[in-house]
């Protein structure tokens, strides 16, 4: 048998009687095809608009170079341990929010539902792309050993409710289905926070065990059944826009070849775009055509002592440590300057 370097030591001496100028191909070697694991913090039904068009773009192009299998919301790991499941390499990528995967870093809890931090969904990439905030999250996630992707928004964050909540009273003592910060932010009106898997959400509801959700916008209600359990939906959010990611295992990042990593950041990013129209469309689509769920409102005058308290709540994040000061002043600027640009960046 011809072993590998007795081939290219003949293919050598073979060479010298070839004409001047011309080169001896070398041998194909074989490449395996790269696969990762990617969970997203979608249960199926979501899941479709949220990742899925991506990711089969991403494999019908990679073709026999790379495939990305998609897990969803506590397929392979519970939604709290995804952080932990991607950095130690049980699986290769995530889909997700820092504050629901429970990331251990200085901006996670900006993650998910940031309080007012957002208006409107366009304000997450310019954020991200125009202010600043895509270095610090770069930056705070290669210290632990993961590669940040990329950032983009979702849907505002609602209550849908079985009873109707038409002011802030309404509120005290109702057991909520939510993000870890914005129940932080929302027990001081007396929302009794509750964190259950993704899937039990709509039995939880059903069975009483929860009076109420604020994950979502009305799109989300519709597409994953949450509306079918609840009878209300409050017009009034407390944000505009959820902040969601793509992740990647950093070794595993770093053994793709360059081609696919731009390829990766490209699909990702018509993800991003995909629910930049698909949430917007549908929240007001639902609102006026929706046959599921009855429209309350807060008055304003009212809600304004949910934003006044949002600004406290910020300056209580700014103060625990030097990483979130910077966030939130980026957010004080960012908001700063919209409003004084006036319509249509701000209304009021």
């Amino acid at each position: 048998m011809t072993t590998r370097r007795s081939f290219i030591k003949n293919a050598g001496i073979g060479a010298a009687g070839v004409a001047a100028g011309s080169t001896l191909a070398a041998p194909a070697i074989a490449q395996s095809k790269i696969t990762w694991r990617l969970q997203t913090y979608a249960g199926p039904a979501l899941a479709e608009h949220v990742i899925k068009p991506a990711v089969d773009s991403f494999n019908k192009i990679a073709g026999d170079e790379m495939e990305i299998e998609l897990f969803t919301a506590d397929q392979l790991v519970p939604t709290g341990e995804l952080f932990r499941a991607m950095q130690n390499g049980t699986i290769d990528a995530v889909q997700s929010d820092d504050d629901s995967m429970a990331s251990p870093t200085e901006v996670t809890v900006f993650g998910g539902y940031f309080p007012f931090g957002c208006r409107y969904s366009l304000d997450v990439p310019v954020l991200f792309n125009q202010y600043g905030l895509k270095e610090i999250w770069d930056e705070e996630y290669a210290k632990v050993g993961v590669k940040h992707i990329s950032a983009g928004s979702w849907d505002p964050c609602h209550f849908a409710t079985k009873d109707p909540i038409n002011s802030l009273e309404d509120l005290k003592g109702k057991r909520v289905f939510t993000f870890p910060t914005a129940g932080r932010f929302l027990a001081q009106f007396g929302v009794v926070p509750v964190t259950l898997p993704w899937e039990d959400i709509e039995v939880a509801v059903q069975t009483g065990e929860l009076d109420g959700i604020a994950w979502s916008g009305i799109t989300e209600d519709y597409t994953v059944g949450w509306a079918d359990v609840t009878n209300y939906f409050l017009t009034n959010n407390i944000s505009g826009a959820w902040i969601g990611h793509f992740f990647a295992n950093m070794d595993r990042w770093n053994e793709v070849p360059d081609h696919l990593k731009e390829l990766l950041m490209v699909t990702f990013e018509s993800s991003h775009y995909y629910r930049q129209h698909w949430y917007w469309g549908g929240e007001a689509n639902l609102r006026v055509n929706g046959d599921k769920m009855q429209l309350t409102t807060i008055p304003d005058a009212e809600w304004q002592t949910v934003e006044d308290a949002a600004v406290k709540f910020w300056d209580e994040i700014a103060a625990e440590s030097e990483t979130k000061a910077k966030v939130v002043e980026i957010f004080r600027k960012y908001n700063s300057d919209m409003a004084k640009a006036g319509r249509p960046y701000r209304y009021t």
